[in-house]
């Protein structure tokens, strides 16, 4: 089995190592007749042409970027923060193989039987975020007679600032997707006819601490997917830095775990090989490993540009620096 850790000691860069896994994966999907190491090896091509033909994205942020604008227009007394990033590459290949061993699972308990390869290939194609923004809001106090009614009227503006989104940016080329998840629960502050596009982990909770409403779209000038989130600020703490940010990495561990326990191992390679990537990325050591030019702090952080975060975000790559340093200024 190829498995992504044993790239990260060999003292090359990210890029380097996303051409070399990749190139490996494809050969050995090759040789063992093996699509879903092809899919997957597509996968991380996806990534390396982000890094390598990413002029587009600086056009991208520029667009989202005048959404801030108008918003800070219309709003001139609340503060935005506009962020932008490319998931990391140990957290992609994690949501990469958790797709896998969460659709086989599934499969398997509905139907006492494992899907066929070209069933687990096709549940592979709904990646969309690799690419996504962030736009934080922040009521300052002195514009609020009841300081106790802040988080209230953050969330009334929140709601009204994500029911004119998907309209602006259909405008500047880009295509709201149907996302809703089954049986989903929306507040009364979102426009009914938005339910479909949206995921209100704000009003439906997410893990009892992670609160952001969730919009994808497709790029139709740059022909990819990018997702939107919109948080407060006391949201985007919590999810940053919080216990959002810590029980979700405990949970997904929980979560593997037991569907190991309920899979019998050894009769489904598939599941077999995805298990056992994500848990050989859970248990990696990332003040070990040796990527060029940059070392870890500790065993949760290592320096955001290069690519490598065990958490859910990294910060923006150069190429978006320019736009992100005009729209991360408080408007």
């Amino acid at each position: 089995m190829i498995s992504l850790n044993d790239y990260l000691y060999s003292g090359n860069t990210v890029l380097k190592i996303l051409h070399d896994y990749s190139s490996d994966l494809k050969q050995h999907a090759l040789v063992t007749d093996n699509p879903i190491d092809l899919t997957h090896s597509n996968f991380m091509v996806q990534m390396i042409e982000l890094l390598e033909h990413n002029d587009f994205l600086s056009f991208q942020a520029g667009r989202i970027n005048e959404f801030c604008k108008y918003m800070s227009q219309k709003y001139p007394f609340l503060s935005f923060t506009f962020k932008g990033r490319i998931k990391s590459l140990i957290r992609a290949e994690e949501k990469f193989n958790g797709y896998i061993v969460k659709y086989i699972y599934n499969y398997y308990k509905k139907n006492n039987r494992f899907p066929s390869v070209t069933q687990i290939s096709a549940s592979l194609t709904d990646f969309r975020d690799l690419l996504a923004y962030r736009i934080v809001i922040s009521l300052p106090k002195c514009y609020l007679e009841d300081a106790s009614k802040r988080q209230e009227t953050e969330l009334k503006y929140l709601y009204e600032i994500a029911n004119e989104l998907p309209g602006f940016m259909k405008e500047r080329g880009f295509t709201p997707e149907v996302t809703a998840l089954e049986n989903a629960h929306y507040s009364s502050l979102l426009n009914k006819e938005l339910y479909p596009y949206y995921r209100d982990y704000v009003y439906d909770i997410k893990d009892k601490y992670y609160q952001s409403l969730h919009l994808t779209m497709y790029d139709n000038s740059a022909w990819c997917y990018v997702e939107m989130q919109l948080r407060t600020k006391d949201m985007d703490d919590v999810a940053e830095i919080g216990l959002a940010n810590h029980l979700g990495y405990e949970k997904r561990q929980e979560r593997e775990r037991a569907r190991r326990g309920e899979i019998p191992e050894g009769e489904c390679l598939i599941f077999d090989e995805a298990y056992e990537r994500g848990m050989l990325l859970q248990k990696l050591e990332l003040s070990t490993i040796d990527v060029n030019m940059f070392a870890a702090v500790n065993n949760s952080l290592i320096n955001d540009s290069c690519g490598l975060f065990r958490g859910r975000q990294i910060m923006p790559y150069e190429h978006l620096a320019t736009s992100m340093e005009e729209a991360g200024e408080q408007l």
